[in-house]
């Protein structure tokens, strides 16, 4: 069985044990983002920024992870490097594209692990593998080091199976965190509406009101949009920064169709996609101009099982709640909550941005009431 680790690493001091997804650098290993056409990637000869500053908090590096190839897809199947198995669900995906960094913290191989999310690639497989995962506010977290190198989506953010340890994480990567109380007197959630399964929305209700905040419905009139959107700037520029690669021939076979669609997008496209941009961004912003915190599913379905994945399904509609929230750049995270029928449920928190902290202190606040235990 693949757990997720492709290089065992033992680097560092005595605190939190972090595994580092393979589009992270760290010296002395390649880079291959899970790809065979890096098979030859030279070592690493620094370490990414985002890893100096946990080492230098006294993390211990134990490895790095594996991934859907170029972090470009939601199952997280690698036929190259293997596909981690989802230790909570077995018969279920494990999520991507971080896969190997959402499977070796819910297999308890790690205290945390990094990944990185450009269309829900945290909060996805996070809400797969039944563990929690955050992704910052676009740019709070140096992503020097990190590919893709240009982005105007990609963050870098932890997964754990704690709160307290997603926080303590945050706490070394990012050293601008700083941890934050719990949030005093009733809690204010906004609710959009959204389409979802209907026993994923029965068990986000019963999260909601377990939590004891107050509701208010908010609107997103443009959050289908904005799932539309971020596709396309999501397929620009990975195009741009995977694109030339293609030609060695070692592309995945999944990864290279999409990759071949994401070729014909415009510069029309992505000024299009900006604008819808733009207005999702306000719309969020004056969603949470009165509340705390927004809550939503963080997957509108239950993962596929495995055996689909590999069979070549592909539903890039799971990423239709996270995604939004890379092109608006706003701090989310998901919450790991009770099983539904044997299946893995999350909860979604968003927050404004650059109030990273008190997304955390929210998740931390009304876990220990909602969470899977």
């Amino acid at each position: 069985m693949f757990t997720g680790f492709i290089h065992h690493s033992a680097i560092g001091g005595d605190g939190l044990t972090v595994a580092v997804k393979d589009t992270i650098d760290v010296a002395g290993l390649p880079t291959r983002a899970g790809s065979r056409s890096l098979e030859d990637a030279p070592p690493s000869s620094r370490h990414a920024a985002v890893v100096q500053a946990m080492l230098d908090a006294g993390c211990r590096i134990v490895g790095k992870t594996g991934l859907h190839e170029f972090a470009f897809g939601m199952t997280g199947v690698n036929a190259w490097e293997g596909t981690p198995a989802n230790p909570r669900f077995p018969a279920l995906i494990p999520g991507g594209s971080s896969s190997g960094s959402a499977a070796v913290v819910a297999a308890g191989l790690a205290d945390v692990a990094l990944g990185t999310d450009t269309g829900g690639s945290i909060r996805l497989p996070a809400a797969c593998c039944g563990i929690y995962g955050f992704k910052p506010t676009f740019g709070r977290v140096d992503r020097r080091g990190v590919l893709p190198a240009v982005t105007s989506l990609d963050c870098v953010g932890p997964f754990a199976a704690s709160m307290d340890r997603l926080i303590a994480a945050m706490d070394t990567m990012d050293p601008s965190f700083s941890p934050a109380p719990a949030p005093n007197g009733p809690l204010v959630l906004g609710v959009p509406s959204v389409t979802a399964d209907p026993a994923i929305a029965e068990a986000v209700v019963r999260a909601i009101a377990a939590s004891g905040a107050v509701v208010r419905p908010v609107e997103l009139p443009s959050l289908e949009d904005a799932f539309a959107a971020g596709l396309t700037v999501i397929n620009a520029e990975t195009w741009a920064a995977c694109g030339a690669l293609l030609a060695t021939g070692k592309v995945g076979a999944d990864v290279a169709a999409r990759l071949e669609k994401a070729r014909a997008t415009t510069p029309d496209d992505v000024a299009a996609a900006n604008a819808v941009r733009d207005r999702f961004t306000a719309e969020v912003d004056r969603a949470l101009a009165a509340v705390d915190a927004l809550v939503l599913p963080t997957l509108p379905g239950f993962p596929m099982t495995l055996a689909e994945a590999l069979a070549g399904r592909i539903d890039l509609r799971a990423s239709a709640l996270v995604r939004p929230f890379n092109l608006s750049g706003h701090p989310a995270l998901s919450i790991p909550l009770p099983a539904v029928d044997g299946r893995p449920v999350g909860l979604q928190l968003v927050g404004r941005k650059g109030e990273d902290e008190a997304v955390c202190a929210i998740g931390r606040r009304i876990a220990p009431l909602v969470a899977n235990p």
